[in-house]
């Protein structure tokens, strides 16, 4: 059994190993009321940091159970002691001691954002690398500051946005993680085209795919609200979505620039275009060579970040992952893992 004679060293969730006793912070992502076959009531409920969320019951005669039902809500913050343990069901919690996280923890260690998944990568970097593709390759200087002025004016959100709810990079900083790999395949993709296609009339705009992979998910400035779960949805988000909020913010920036009139309608293109499905929120389908580009390069970005997040799950030893993820179709793991 654990010694409880002293408080154990406070770490992250994500670092314990089986049948071990700790302290630590974690948020509350869920709370399911469920009763067993003999209908006795318990709560499924939920609690991760920014890498190990684990799932588990609590039973009716624990004396968390009133607490947990009554008064925490999702979304609440803690300091946890409890024992971890790996089960046939999973990762399991058997809590010792259990309070709402105070200001006070801070001298701790805890941080809200401590409890939210986040990008592998540094937000602060990531956006510099952005600027620097927008200064060095954007060639047309009123599109350049345009670009430049908005992801300036909206920098501190766009720091921790994510790019989405559920679907992929929906985590702290993943907006930028998303944008910023579009944008360098869209700088690839854009130079190769542009040779290979030298004859086309218009010639391929490379400024304007670089702007449209910059700016095509701005609309998610409006349409996102971040709470302590994540993001989730304005009441513009719900009835609008990004795509027409991403033209109004384009719109908004250049009413007091000269930019070339056909220059700004292309790119507003790129940017309703980006979806190019009318179910996936897109009123039209791309119908330029720029705005064809920057939608395949969005939907493999973006795909691949969904499947990467499948084959990272490791619950189950079959060849193939369970369907239950957003591409909604097993992923071949390999046959060592069979």
């Amino acid at each position: 059994m654990p010694d409880d004679s002293k408080p154990p060293h406070i770490k992250r969730l994500a670092d314990f190993q089986p049948d071990e006793e700790g302290d630590f912070f974690a948020m509350l992502t869920s709370k399911e009321e469920l009763t067993t076959r003999d209908d006795k009531p318990y709560l499924r409920i939920g609690l991760r940091d920014s890498e190990r969320e684990v799932r588990f019951p609590v039973w009716n005669e624990s004396p968390w159970f009133a607490p947990f039902r009554d008064e925490w809500s999702p979304g609440d913050f803690f300091k946890i002691r409890a024992f971890y343990r790996e089960s046939k069901f999973g990762p399991q919690l058997d809590i010792r001691k259990i309070r709402l996280a105070t200001s006070a923890d801070r001298l701790d260690g805890f941080d809200p954002n401590m409890c939210k998944p986040r990008s592998r990568f540094n937000p602060e970097t990531m956006f510099a690398d952005l600027m620097a593709i927008v200064d060095r390759q954007i060639t047309d200087q009123a599109i350049r500051n345009l670009v430049r002025d908005i992801l300036t004016q909206h920098r501190e959100f766009l720091l921790t946005l994510a790019a989405a709810k559920h679907h992929h990079h929906a985590y702290l900083g993943g907006w930028l993680e998303h944008v910023l790999s579009v944008t360098r395949t869209c700088s690839y993709l854009a130079t190769k085209y542009a040779e290979e296609y030298s004859h086309l009339e218009p010639p391929l705009d490379r400024d304007l795919v670089l702007a449209g992979a910059v700016l095509h998910d701005i609309g998610k400035l409006r349409e996102y609200v971040e709470c302590p779960t994540g993001v989730e949805y304005t009441s513009s988000g719900n009835l609008i979505g990004h795509i027409l909020q991403g033209r109004d913010i384009l719109r908004e920036a250049a009413a007091s620039r000269v930019i070339d009139p056909e220059k700004m309608l292309r790119l507003e293109h790129v940017l309703v275009a980006h979806q190019r499905l009318p179910e996936w929120g897109s009123p039209k389908p791309p119908m330029t060579p720029e705005a064809l580009i920057v939608h395949y390069a969005d939907d493999l970005d973006a795909k691949l970040n969904m499947m990467a997040t499948a084959l990272a799950d490791t619950s189950g030893d079959g060849p193939m992952t369970s369907r239950h993820n957003p591409l909604r179709q097993p992923i071949f793991r390999g046959n060592e893992f069979s």
